[in-house]
């Protein structure tokens, strides 16, 4: 311990009072009751009445295609209801009144010593304002996805999960500036961390928990009173004969046990309610596809950018895994990154002779875009027309499931878009769909314009705030040069 400094004219110490060494029973007096921390009784996940336990909770999934889109094919001629839907869109036909699409947002982030592919798939889901790369080594910022999952992952299994493909030029999620979050590419070892150590597949009661959660006793005393309340006194004491070192360092001990302590009671909670849904689960039986084992998956994984059937496979588990995740409340977050600007789409595309994709990206743009090969950009956009028919299949099967009362598909904020504007490393006008109403904090059916260069960040913004993730100036959304909004997207609603 430290030695001792005596306090100063302006402490809250009464002067008259000397201070006295702690010993080791002071110390043990103070702490004792922490180490029954573990043991403490289970209390329900979420407070009684509130939001996230009276009903099903928001999902955030964001859909990444590769290579951009061709954007007189993704969007209307003017903003409006979606009266006819533009060609890459028709298969979404069917949930016309459940899609937003956006125009006008683009990424201004520079890009310091990274090639085309790299600039804009860092910039990608962070809105950074500079991305590079230092010793090898990828530097942007939070995405928004791992925003979301550290507001709102303490409550699932898993913060987030990140699925499908990506390779060392198309990284999109970032923990922090310097800490990218890998993707994961197999199917297996996906469905083994969902449920790994014996988890069974449960599809929560919704319904059941809310009813549960209004009759729970408001917290009080005995069990479900915090340990740090419990010792309170005693540590109170304990600071009274600590130096000043030594009360910072016991304030941030108490903060740090509060903070395991809340965790552990989320997860006993959390454990207890999926125990009572295997019982009684929801009105919705499990999505789950047959996933291959581990040999099957690794011959799928090399067959992906050599054949399209292959591809439309995986997408297929991949998205399914996805759906689970989101209906057993396994994530609330979920990024999958779909497609591969290497892939070889033979019998997607019918005209031309060229099959490999990168390839028909630069062939199928161009700036100006008159300029561009027109039989590439019609296999573009085949391609991308061919990504949003998998993309639909998603939505359906989101829209088929009953959380009690509600839809799975009404309680996800689901964005559909592609890491690049176009397939020439565009990062202006990006193709931006949002799918389902947000638990009514969207209004969908319609195309929105906003100005050209209006920044993503924006859109990320809407995203946390619906989440209710801290989002004040994420990203460029406050230092952009095309600024706007006030770093929102308005009319939304």
């Amino acid at each position: 311990m430290h030695q001792h400094r005596a306090p100063s004219a302006s402490s809250k110490q009464p002067s008259a009072r000397p201070l006295r060494r702690c010993t080791r029973r002071d110390v043990l007096r103070g702490a004792g009751a922490l180490i029954a921390l573990p043991f403490l009784e289970s209390i329900a996940a979420g407070e009684p009445g509130s939001p996230a336990a009276v009903r099903p909770p928001l999902r955030l999934g964001i859909i990444t295609v590769a290579g951009g889109t061709v954007v007189e094919s993704w969007k209307l001629k003017q903003p409006g209801p979606l009266t006819k839907l533009p060609s890459i869109l028709r298969p979404l036909e069917a949930f016309k009144s459940e899609l937003l699409v956006l125009t006008g947002l683009g990424h201004g982030g520079k890009g310091e010593g990274v090639n085309g592919h790299e600039h804009a798939a860092f910039l990608h889901l962070t809105g950074a304002a500079v991305v590079k790369k230092v010793n090898g080594r990828a530097v942007a910022g939070p995405s928004v996805d791992q925003v979301a999952a550290a507001a709102v992952g303490e409550r699932t299994v898993l913060p987030s999960l990140e699925l499908g493909v990506t390779n060392n030029e198309t990284r999109f999620s970032f923990r922090a500036a310097d800490q990218h979050v890998p993707c994961l590419d197999d199917p297996r070892q996906v469905f083994e961390r969902m449920f790994r150590n014996g988890r069974r597949v449960a599809v929560p009661n919704w319904a059941r928990r809310a009813t549960r959660a209004a009759a729970a006793p408001k917290r009080g005393g005995g069990d479900e009173q915090s340990v740090i309340d419990l010792v309170l006194a005693d540590a109170n004491r304990l600071r009274g004969r600590s130096s000043a070192d030594d009360r910072q360092r016991l304030d941030e001990y108490l903060n740090a046990v509060r903070s395991l302590e809340r965790r552990i009671q989320v997860a006993e909670g959390r454990l207890n309610e999926e125990s009572l849904d295997t019982d009684h689960p929801g009105p919705s039986k499990p999505v789950r596809s047959e996933v291959p084992d581990a040999a099957a998956c690794k011959r799928m994984r090399r067959l992906l950018e050599r054949d399209p059937e292959a591809q439309a496979e995986y997408t297929r588990l991949m998205s399914d895994l996805l759906v689970l995740a989101f209906q057993t409340d396994t994530t609330r977050v979920a990024t999958l990154a779909q497609g591969s600007d290497e892939t070889m789409y033979h019998g997607v595309v019918t005209v031309g002779y060229e099959r490999h994709y990168h390839t028909l990206e630069h062939q199928g743009n161009a700036n100006p875009i008159e300029s561009a090969d027109p039989i590439a950009r019609e296999a573009c956009r085949q391609v991308h027309t061919w990504h949003t028919g998998l993309f639909a299949e998603v939505v359906r099967k989101l829209a088929a499931i009953d959380e009690g009362g509600s839809r799975l598909l009404d309680n996800c904020l689901l964005l559909y878009t592609s890491y690049m504007a176009d397939g020439g490393h565009g990062r202006d006008d990006y193709p931006v769909l949002l799918v389902g109403n947000a638990q009514g904090t969207l209004r969908p059916g319609r195309q929105i314009d906003f100005p050209r260069h209006t920044p993503m960040s924006n859109l990320y913004v809407e995203l946390l705030d619906r989440m209710g993730a801290p989002s004040a100036g994420f990203g460029d959304s406050a230092t952009a040069k095309h600024a706007a909004f006030d770093g929102h997207l308005p009319g939304l609603r």
